[in-house]
């Protein structure tokens, strides 16, 4: 028995949940504000070539009948050559190896070795041969709370368990995905545009309110 207990002992282990862990970090809360809106950016980029290509495909069809065979030929290689430039630029920014990529890696790397480096003084210091990650799809079927020291390394990375950085974002746009989101910013970026516009027809109207008219008391 005493043989049994020495090794449970010598196998001594605990888990974290890396998720909930992160969600104390302020770090990491601004670290994924910042990709979340360069998404969004690129994402826009990427829809405004789309659909210009879309344009220019349906103003083809309308007129092709029109056109002579050399004419056509030329706008054919015009779409095809932006319809490239999309797909070059959707790689660029969202591939395997691309610049969302490699950012992502420069701004959670940090965040990430700071958790590790804590998990290792943890390790160290209560002679835990192993510690776990119930996060991130983990194979853990089953964990006892008791061996959860997701708490004990937020305590050591100086935060407060419980006072996590969620609640910040609206629910539906926290839903959203960074398509749906880069459609709402070019849905606001076509609202104002017309605001604009309307707004300066307006004050080229007789009678129209212009930017310095002020109420008559």
């Amino acid at each position: 028995m005493l043989g049994l207990a020495s090794i449970a002992e010598a196998q001594k282990f605990a888990y974290i949940d890396s998720d909930y862990v992160l969600l104390h970090m302020p770090e990491y809360s601004d670290a994924q504000k910042e990709l979340n809106q360069m998404a969004i950016d690129w994402q826009v980029e990427v829809e405004t070539k789309l659909q210009s290509v879309e344009r220019m495909e349906l103003a083809y069809r309308a007129e092709r009948i029109l056109l002579t065979a050399e004419m056509r030929a030329k706008r054919e290689g015009e779409i095809t050559t932006k319809r490239q430039e999309a797909r070059a630029l959707q790689r660029e920014k969202f591939g395997v190896e691309g610049e969302l990529f490699q950012r992502r890696q420069e701004l959670i790397q940090p965040v990430q070795d700071l958790v590790f480096e804590e998990l290792k003084d943890i390790a160290s210091g209560s002679g835990y041969m192993v510690i776990f990650d119930k996060s991130n799809q983990s194979n853990m079927l089953y964990s006892n709370p008791k061996y959860d020291i997701s708490d004990r390394l937020i305590k050591a990375l100086g935060y407060v368990p419980g006072e996590t950085m969620e609640g910040e974002e609206d629910e539906k746009e926290a839903g959203k995905s960074i398509q749906d989101k880069a459609k709402d910013a070019m849905d606001k970026g076509r609202e104002s545009v017309g605001g604009a516009i309307r707004g300066g027809a307006g004050g080229l109207r007789p009678g129209g309110n212009t930017v310095n008219s002020r109420s008559k008391d």
